[in-house]
């Protein structure tokens, strides 16, 4: 079994020739392409407007590093795949299309997978219910109502038992929904900027290499920005909004500027907090998404503002781990069309989560997230994913009623370990950490949580809008693996048959490439 890592240095993750190695700085920013719909239409149901998508996963080949190409799996051939940007009450059907080779090339499992829009309240058909997979050769339509408040949501693949891998290897990419308040108080546009940060190591030849450290977590040599290392970034002398999504399988962050100026954070991952928050730097799980605003106004032409990283405990850091991005600052002319240019609001907007109080649960539940000594997997209260299988998927860690308000406490005594801790369907207002309030730039609607080495955290949530069963599960991906994914249903009793079953309601279908 693998101890804890603390904290470790090292020269390097990667195989590669120092020839072969990309240096920061030295590559052009590039964003991900917003997906097109291929039709547009209106639900005869309720008259809301439908957008439809089509994304297709396939091997290709990625222009990472110098001069060696690097094999990826993509939606649409790319990593990250294509943005979808829309607004909300604008429903969307999502097809995924699995045409990847029968199996991985790095470990020779099979490449089914299962498409979670992570941040999205959907029904659990619709989830990416991580047994609910599509094999090669078969697609599955995802259908998603947007009728949450604006946010910065993530589409990954869930497939059961690889996500890690088949993350890694290229398959995630960002999804976001606007509505009035967010667009009136927040950059758009070309001034409103994705960045989907990860990490990964080499081989020698190119390809991307993978050693999770016995489950425990992989942690690459390389940080990748919307798929290329430590890429500069030109921006006008104006004020940025940054989505800042880590989609690395195991490394946190502590993003922070070489300035020394503040980052002012203004969304978590549920949408606008309710207050935004300034901060010198802060802690970034894997699958959490922060909007951060950067004010350029102050510097001059020519000034390189670095994104840099200061890392956190347990994760493995290499030379330029520390360093994330550069934004090179040019003269004249300044785009001012916008009233956003010039201003970092303070108020923002209050949310159902963030409105509810400890005294509205009605039932508290205790969790404690560690290893088991004897089968060397990860668990919730000592239950793990396989033993969902083994129920038929029955098997739940709690049932609340629809629109019940629950306090979840999260304990992590296992010492050597952070986790993120992702609770489907629901956003959730941290109460505490270890008795202490939630970090400033945390007090915002999350799905995600950064439980760390020997906190325990307390979470406010609402279980609506739909019934049925739902994941909870560490996103370090290798510990969601082996084996740390749960589940909890809402508004079902034990024997009811449920409509909405996630391995039966919505099945793949066969591929006629019609």
């Amino acid at each position: 079994m693998s101890v804890p890592l603390g904290t470790v240095d090292a020269k390097s993750a990667s195989e590669l020739d120092d020839s072969q190695m990309p240096l920061p700085y030295r590559t052009p920013f590039v964003s991900a392409p917003v997906l097109q719909p291929y039709s547009t239409g209106i639900d005869p149901a309720d008259g809301q407007p439908v957008n439809h998508y089509r994304v297709t996963e396939v091997a290709a080949m990625a222009s990472i590093l110098p001069r060696l190409k690097t094999p990826i799996l993509g939606y649409n051939g790319m990593f990250p795949g294509p943005t979808i940007n829309l607004d909300r009450g604008t429903k969307a059907v999502l097809r995924v299309r699995n045409q990847l080779p029968a199996q991985h090339a790095l470990d020779g499992h099979r490449l089914s997978t299962s498409t979670h829009l992570h941040g999205s309240a959907s029904l659990p058909q619709y989830d990416g219910y991580a047994s609910d997979v599509t094999f090669p050769g078969f697609y599955k339509d995802y259908h998603f109502a947007n009728s949450q408040p604006a946010r910065t949501l993530w589409y990954h693949d869930h497939g059961v038992h690889y996500t890690a891998l088949n993350a890694y290897s290229g398959l995630a990419a960002q999804y976001h929904v606007h509505d009035p308040v967010e667009r009136a108080l927040l950059p758009q546009g070309r001034f409103d900027v994705a960045l989907t940060v990860s990490d990964a190591m080499f081989a020698e030849d190119g390809s991307l290499g993978y050693d999770d450290n016995d489950h425990s977590g992989l942690w690459g040599d390389v940080i990748l920005v919307n798929g290329r290392p430590w890429p500069v970034m030109k921006v006008q002398k104006r004020v940025y909004r940054f989505r800042i999504l880590n989609a690395s399988i195991s490394r946190s962050l502590r993003p922070y500027l070489s300035t020394g100026d503040p980052l002012t954070v203004v969304a978590t991952d549920g949408g606008l907090m309710p207050t935004a928050r300034t901060v010198a730097n802060y802690r970034h799980a894997g699958a959490e998404r922060y909007e951060v605003l950067i004010d350029f106004r102050k510097y001059a032409t020519g000034k390189r503002v670095e994104l840099r990283n200061l890392s956190n405990k347990n994760n493995v850091d290499y030379d330029h781990t520390n360093k994330i991005m550069a934004f090179d600052v040019v003269g004249d002319p300044v785009d001012t069309s916008d009233p956003t240019w010039n201003r970092i609001p303070t108020t923002l907007v209050a949310s159902e989560a963030m409105s509810l109080t400890a005294s509205q649960a009605t039932k508290v539940r205790r969790f404690r997230v560690k290893r088991s000594d004897t089968t060397n997997l990860w668990s919730i209260d000592d239950a793990t994913w396989q033993d969902v299988i083994a129920s038929g998927y029955r098997k739940v860690i709690a049932d609340p009623a629809l629109g019940a308000t629950e306090i979840w406490e999260f304990e992590n005594g296992s010492g050597g370990w952070f986790h993120p801790m992702h609770i489907h369907l629901v956003d959730f207002q941290i109460l505490s950490r270890n008795g202490r309030a939630a970090f400033p730039y945390e007090m915002g609607p999350k799905d995600v949580v950064y439980v760390g080495e020997g906190e325990t955290v307390r979470l406010l949530m609402k279980f609506t809008p739909h019934r049925g069963k739902y994941m909870v599960h560490c996103h370090n991906l290798p510990h969601e693996d082996h084996d740390m994914m749960v589940q909890f249903s809402v508004g079902l009793g034990p024997d009811e048959v449920d409509v909405n079953d996630p391995m039966t309601a919505a099945p793949p279908q066969w591929d006629d490439g019609a």
